[in-house]
């Protein structure tokens, strides 16, 4: 932030990290909080800095955060609110502080949007509802752990590599008693013929009404799509963010480096005509199954090849059968006329 409207001791990026350390706060959440505090931190004396002064600070926390996306959605949404925010205090101090309790109150209150959406969920759970989720995702978790009190459900759960998120996912589900296996990221096919629905969270609802989420979501949607199969989308509408990718390259989180090639080494004399190329060491692991060879290893990525794949991928809107948020079960279409509404005041 500016020196002119910042204190120099605010860090808002260390104050956004503390607020993550609570699991059930997600960065949409903590970047409200951190700019509310922010506010306060602020020596800003009037409107004009004051807005300029939280616009440095979504900047902060978008460069120096290595996906961006749904933290940006939040520090839209409180932007936009502290900007049409009515002001009729004359003391500019005591509309700081109001700004900055609207945004904590806001922030406290989202925490029950989970809950909402997990009751409009409830009611496209039937009994005996076989479910496809993917990786990690804590609106997803509630539905799932909310239909488990009336209804039986079966999960499966994609290992959503390379982080192996939804091994976490599983963890969850078979502690509260819910039959769930896990399943290849590239076995999505094969198991799309015995679910009912594909249910998935988000990082982020775009304008358009598409899609994105930790990768792998695109693709699930488009088989979903191919076996005729309904594929909801869960989302608070903190994460609505106005953003229009067209493509996966649109995305803020896709850079040079995403998906490159090595860059050939030199030839040297001697060398046969082709060119080489540099070649990572490949991670071995022992081997994962009983009956295989002792001498057989796990192959597996090295850091410098996970880097090389994106974290996350933008899925179409005509691929999401419906939106499920805390205002309302919304079409792809419905999600886009609801931003306009909300950015309009």
């Amino acid at each position: 932030m500016s020196a002119q409207t910042q204190s120099g001791d605010f860090d808002i990026y260390a104050t956004f990290q503390q607020f993550l350390q609570d699991e059930e706060i997600s960065p949409p959440l903590a970047a409200i909080s951190a700019l509310a505090e922010a506010i306060v931190r602020s020596n800003a004396g009037t409107m004009f800095e004051l807005v300029q002064a939280l616009n440095d600070g979504a900047e902060e926390l978008k460069r120096r955060s290595p996906n961006p996306i749904s933290l940006n959605a939040g520090c839209e949404l409180f932007i936009a609110f502290v900007t049409l925010f009515p002001h009729e205090s004359d003391n500019f101090a005591e509309l700081k502080k109001e700004l900055e309790q609207q945004g904590r109150k806001y922030a406290a209150e989202a925490l029950t949007f989970r809950d909402k959406i997990a009751e409009l969920a409830l009611g496209f759970i039937k009994d005996d509802s076989v479910i496809l989720t993917h990786s990690h995702s804590r609106v997803v978790l509630k539905a799932l752990l909310h239909a488990h009190k009336t209804k039986r459900i079966s999960v499966y759960v994609t290992e959503s590599r390379p982080r192996g998120l939804g091994l976490k996912t599983y963890e969850t589900l078979t502690a509260a008693g819910i039959p769930c296996t896990v399943v290849l990221d590239s076995a999505v096919a094969y198991v799309m013929d015995r679910v009912d629905f594909v249910l998935v969270g988000s990082e982020a609802v775009v304008e358009s009404g598409g899609l994105i989420n930790y990768v792998g979501s695109n693709q699930m949607a488009i088989i979903a799509k191919a076996a005729n199969k309904p594929f909801y989308a869960l989302a608070e509408s903190y994460k609505f963010h106005r953003l229009f990718p067209l493509s996966q390259y649109d995305l803020p989180t896709h850079n040079p480096n995403i998906l490159s090639f090595p860059t050939p080494i030199g030839r040297s004399a001697g060398t046969d005509d082709a060119p080489s190329t540099s070649t990572p060491d490949i991670i071995t692991k022992q081997p994962a199954r009983l009956g295989t060879s002792s001498s057989s290893t796990e192959r597996a990525m090295n850091q410098e090849q996970i880097a090389k794949n994106p974290g996350v991928d933008y899925t179409r809107p005509d691929l999401i059968s419906l939106v499920f948020s805390d205002v309302g079960i919304l079409t792809p279409e419905g999600v886009s006329q609801y931003l306009v509404g909300m950015f309009a005041g």
